[in-house]
């Protein structure tokens, strides 16, 4: 059979055969390609594929070196030499890539091919980098600049100066790199190609992020960018997509990453940029790792791995199992975990990297831990320990020996622990991680409890707070900050624990452990409100230092594992512009608070008083604040004139009773005819769980209760419960009080000095055959409230709350939610143009005395942390809303519909909108005598419109 076509057809048929018999086979038969010229076209598309596909790339190289066998050509030889040289060098095999290239010059030089020969050398300068063989990288460099000098050739000659900054960017002589960087780029804007001139701008951004130049390197890139898009280099747009995304991403600007790594994504698998299609996959997995999205890390981690395995590039491979392995193992999977780790760590060897299989140990052994498996854990801590104790590690080191703590607390051996403590302790001061020593003064706290010396394990963890007081200041984004807590809540636990016998100081710790981020979110969106003149310098300012200490921490962390990483001298250089930055960050923002006294009293974000809670209640008012320390269930009772702390015993059979409601509740997603059958069972079973939980959480607070409003601020799973509709006997707590609730008593008192709009009202309605009943729900509505703009199906878009959400002073959402208990962030509710989630709240602006979500599920969210909502309940308290109506479970629409109706008929003639909400829950209870009817929705944040407040 003769091969037919022209000679780029050809090359591309053969990159696609993956068989090296069936590959040879085509090749005989492709006489076209039996010549120099020919091999020197498959040649350059090899190169051009080791960005892309490795495997397409290492494909051609094989058939150079097969067609140089056949002509028996030493030039063509040296070519195959050269691809294949490529090829090892992008799957980090560096010593092969190198041998690979001195055989090539060997031939070159035989040829006294000098041009080839400069080619050579100038290409095989990364390799010699990642050996850290810097002598003779520059030897190479400098032979070949006097070829493309002696030839002429200003191409090169700028492309050679790109590379050679590269040997001076790995040494981190960053200014040095720069220089060569810039004479490259401004003789390759002049006379080079596109493809040239991106490469030496992307070379000039990943410089200008070492020297803490995070704006030129966003500028860098986005003129790559522009370049390669303006030349028709879809691949090479993909590839600056993902760099943009990256940079975002190492700033800590965690949702605007995450929309630029969608794009980069699509664009990347449009052209089949297959290599940073991957990126995005693992990068993306690392940072919901770090934001505790455990199941879409998982997801990416497992498409990254797929990916990476079929490019055959081991280091990324490795990395992406390590990752999956991570998720999992916070699935609670420990034995898959394991077994990724086992398998992860067996490459990380295979690539010569040395910090990764010691971290890949104490992963294992933190699992294992967690398992009750504490011999091996104990072996495998040890061996890690070993590694990083001779490494600049130290906080990995303090990690190390914090774990070796706890398995001795867990083996009855406090006594050995304490010293194990101490010396964590003194590292994590030498290596400067805050976050770390939090986690070991707590240990210590732990380890001076078993030893019976309680004074001393309370003063261990106040230092573990105070820590966690003096970090938040510093993180910049707010789901870093949910992050940073996601393990912080076993401290204040202790605090709460220790203090139980001083209610007022165990109610200011709860305060403190309950929405954190919450809080800071509202006080800080004055941040994001345009500056007075005299501070706006200062906000700018305050802005950028906080996105150069972030991206400063994230550059520490990857340097310390990558391949090939900085020296232990740049790491130390940037802890210590770490510490700079943060210090003028913080000299910065005491600026600003002097500078503007509002801007400065949001910004500081402090946690209510008790005193200052006290004031906020209005009048004839009880706030019940419920808290769980140590499988512990307790209720602060906040009066005016004290606080009480009540013990109510174990949080076990308090969940079982939950689950056992939540599952009642759940059936009403059967069949009608079930539903009708078994009504009277459904209710005495659902009356007799509300009741357990009665007993459990109110009965023993009942005769305290003497004010007709109750404050509700719950605690982990009880942000799911009803309280309103708890009881027994027939009696509901909504019989007797007016019910609202709060996150936490900040974020009420924040919600209730919050001023409103006054305008009218906005009320958006999309029924669907599912719900029909939403529209009369929406001209009920309608007619009741002041002024309503009144949209509904398509007409009710994103873009028309966003026009009159700021404005109106109520706003009515009937339509259907999801929430995504997987990755609560992206849980959304649907208008007529496009689901609103979590993410698109935070862009919105909202004035709003009430919000309403008359739909299924709107008012759930994740806790995470400590004690942190996720949902959207959150991110309508962040855009603005003083209040927020939601739902806790898949509502009835007919019923609904009827409820709105009785709610807010009872509002235009009462102003409490707790009132109104409780006696509307009574008024349906006569029609729909179940809980699951009249009792889904609660009211989060201020009764009261602000004028009564």
């Amino acid at each position: 059979m003769t091969s037919r076509g022209t000679v780029a057809e050809l090359v591309a048929r053969v990159a696609e055969i993956a068989d090296g018999r069936a590959r040879r086979e085509f090749l005989r038969s492709a006489a076209a390609l039996h010549n120099p010229a020919a091999v020197e076209a498959i040649y350059d598309e090899a190169v051009r594929l080791t960005r892309a596909d490795l495997e397409r790339a290492a494909r051609l190289a094989q058939a150079v070196r097969w067609l140089a066998a056949c002509l028996g050509d030493p030039w063509c030889r040296a070519q195959g030499l050269r691809a294949t040289g490529h090829v090892l060098y992008a799957r980090g095999r560096y010593e092969q890539a190198v041998g690979r290239y001195e055989s090539a010059l060997r031939l070159l030089r035989a040829l006294g091919r000098e041009v080839d020969i400069g080619r050579t050398l100038s290409g095989g300068l990364h390799s010699l980098i990642y050996l850290g063989r810097y002598s003779q990288a520059l030897e190479w460099a400098a032979e070949a600049r006097a070829i493309f000098e002696r030839s002429g050739d200003r191409l090169r000659l700028a492309r050679l100066d790109s590379n050679t900054g590269n040997i001076y960017y790995r040494q981190d002589r960053f200014a040095e790199a720069l220089r060569y960087y810039t004479r490259a780029c401004r003789e390759l804007r002049a006379i080079g190609g596109p493809q040239d001139l991106a490469a030496v701008l992307s070379n000039m951004a990943v410089c200008s992020i070492s020297l803490n130049d995070f704006t030129g390197a966003l500028e860098h890139y986005r003129e790559a960018r522009e370049c390669c898009e303006r030349n028709g280099m879809p691949l090479l747009v993909a590839e600056a997509d993902y760099n943009i995304a990256y940079l975002h991403y190492l700033r800590g600007e965690y949702v605007r990453a995450i929309d630029l790594y969608d794009q980069a994504r699509e664009h990347c698998r449009r052209f089949d940029n297959r290599y940073h299609a991957a990126l995005c996959d693992l990068d993306q997995s690392e940072m919901y790792l770090e934001l505790n999205l455990v199941d879409d890390a998982a997801d990416l981690a497992r498409s990254a791995l797929e990916q990476f395995r079929r490019l055959a590039m081991g280091y990324e491979t490795a990395k992406a199992m390590a990752f999956l392995a991570i998720a999992v193992s916070r699935q609670s999977n420990h034995a898959y975990a394991l077994r990724l780790f086992t398998e992860a760590r067996k490459l990380f060897v295979r690539e010569a990297n040395q910090v990764w299989p010691a971290l890949i140990d104490l992963y294992q052994a933190l699992v294992l831990f967690e398992a009750g498996r504490y011999p091996r854990a104990r072996r495998l801590a040890l061996a890690a320990l070993r590694f990083f104790v001779q490494s600049s590690l130290a906080g990995k080191a303090a990690l190390c020996e914090l774990l070796l703590a706890r398995l001795d607390l867990a083996g009855g051996r406090a006594a050995r622990a304490l010293p194990l403590c101490r010396s964590a302790l003194q590292r994590l001061r030498e290596a400067e991680t805050p976050a770390l020593a939090c986690h070991a003064w707590w240990v210590l706290g732990q380890v001076r409890e078993a030893l019976h010396d309680s004074t001393a394990a309370l003063a261990a963890y106040r230092n573990a707070h105070a820590g966690l007081e003096r970090l938040r200041s510093s993180l910049r984004g707010e789901e870093l900050k949910i992050a940073f807590l996601k393990d912080k809540q076993a401290i204040f636990e202790s605090l709460v624990w220790m203090l139980r016998d001083h209610p007022e100081s165990a109610f200011a710790c709860m305060e403190q452990a309950k929405s954190r981020s919450l809080a800071d979110l509202i006080a800080f969106r004055a941040g994001d409100l345009p500056a007075p003149t005299a501070s706006g310098a200062l906000v700018a300012e305050a802005r950028r230092l906080r996105e150069e200490v972030a991206s400063a921490r994230r550059h520490i962390e990857a340097h310390e594992t990558s391949p090939g990483e900085h020296s232990a001298a740049y790491i130390r250089g940037l802890r210590r512009r770490t510490r700079e930055l943060e210090s003028r960050l913080g000299k910065t923002l005491r600026e600003l608070r002097a500078a503007d006294r509002d801007f400065g009293a949001l910004q500081t974000a402090a946690i209510a008083e008790p005193d200052e809670i006290r004031a906020a209640l209005p009048e004839g008012t009880l706030l019940l604040e419920y808290f769980q320390a140590r499988g512990e269930l307790y209720c602060s009772l906040v009066k005016p004139a004290a606080i009480e702390l009540v013990h109510l015993g174990s949080a076990r059979p308090v969940l079982e009773s939950f689950h056992l409601l939540r599952f009642q509740l759940s059936k009403f997603r059967l069949a009608p005819g079930y539903l009708q059958t078994f009504e009277a069972h459904l209710r005495e079973a659902t009356g007799a769980h509300l009741a357990d939980l009665y007993r459990a959480l109110v009965a023993p607070l009942r005769e305290r209760l003497d004010t007709p409003n109750l404050l509700v601020v719950p605690h982990n799973f009880l942000h799911y419960l009803p309280f309103h509709a708890l009881g027994e006997g027939g009696r509901y707590l909504v019989d007797d009080f007016a019910i609202s609730y709060a996150p936490s008593a900040t974020v009420y008192c924040y919600c209730r000095a919050k001023r409103s709009a006054r305008g009218g009202a906005l009320v958006l309605g999309i029924p669907d055959r599912r719900a029909p009943q939403i529209s009369g729900e929406v001209e009920a509505v309608a007619a009741v409230l002041p002024h309503a703009r009144v949209f509904l199906g398509r007409q009710a878009t994103t873009a028309r709350l966003r026009r009159y959400g700021p404005h109106s002073r109520f706003v009515h959402v009937a339509t259907h939610g999801l929430f995504r208990q997987d990755n609560p962030m992206f849980s959304s509710i649907r208008l007529g143009d496009a689901p609103l989630t979590l993410y698109d709240l935070y862009g919105l602006r909202l004035g709003a005395e009430l919000v309403t979500l008359s739909g299924c599920a709107t008012g759930l969210n994740a806790v995470v942390g400590s004690d942190e909502l996720l949902g959207l309940l959150r991110g309508l308290l962040y855009a603005g809303a003083r209040s927020v109506l939601a739902s806790l479970w898949d509502v009835n629409d007919r019923s609904t519909a009827e409820f709105m109706r009785l709610f807010y008929g009872r509002l235009a003639r009462c102003p409490d909108k707790a009132a109104a909400l409780s006696g509307a829950m009574r008024d349906l209870r006569d029609r729909y005598p179940h809980p699951y009817y009249w009792a889904p929705f609660v009211l989060v944040g201020a009764s009261l419109p602000h004028t009564a407040a």
